[in-house]
């Protein structure tokens, strides 16, 4: 199985902010931006992997900026690493100022999905080659949240997280 690279799974998706998808206050709903960002990881998980594919778990959301109702959203989703039949994505979600046209970043996620066959059983899926400084930086950090994850469920001893204990250990 020939590895794939993070821009191979890219997936971006653009949209406005309408009335019926906003709070009180007139910002998107979070549970509005989750399944944004669950569709576009959804995508890039697909594309990596080439198979149905499911999420396992939501890691990590950070609602960093209020996005304002009329708001352009623009949430970019990328495998951040392949594992055996899982992918970390990595999404960042961009709102574009309505005045000046100007993207800032307002929020991100980490989701894990896994690639199954038609059954629901899970299938390898390729490698991942990280090719940017950016990329490099979340591929090396999704083992060590995989480690962190696997030991807090009880699945993994801390004893065996090399990654974790090489943060906290000198060498």
């Amino acid at each position: 199985m020939e590895a794939r690279t993070a821009e191979q799974s890219k997936t971006t998706l653009t949209d406005l902010v309408l009335p019926s998808e906003t709070n009180p206050l007139n910002n998107l709903f979070g549970g509005e931006l989750l399944a944004r960002m669950d569709r576009a990881a959804s995508i890039a998980a697909r594309r990596h992997s080439r198979r149905i594919v499911v999420t396992a778990s939501v890691n990590h959301v950070a609602f960093n900026k209020a996005v304002p109702l009329g708001s352009v959203v623009t949430v970019e989703a990328k495998v951040s690493r392949a594992f055996k039949s899982s992918m970390e994505i990595f999404i960042d979600v961009w709102v574009e100022d309505r005045e000046s046209g100007e993207r800032s970043k307002a929020n991100e996620a980490i989701y894990t999905f896994v690639a199954v066959d038609e059954t629901g059983t899970p299938v390898r899926i390729p490698a991942l080659e990280p090719e940017t400084e950016l990329e490099k930086e979340r591929y090396e950090a999704a083992l060590r949240r995989k480690q962190l994850s696997l030991v807090l469920a009880g699945k993994m001893k801390p004893a065996d997280a090399t990654e974790l204990k090489a943060l906290f250990t000198k060498s």
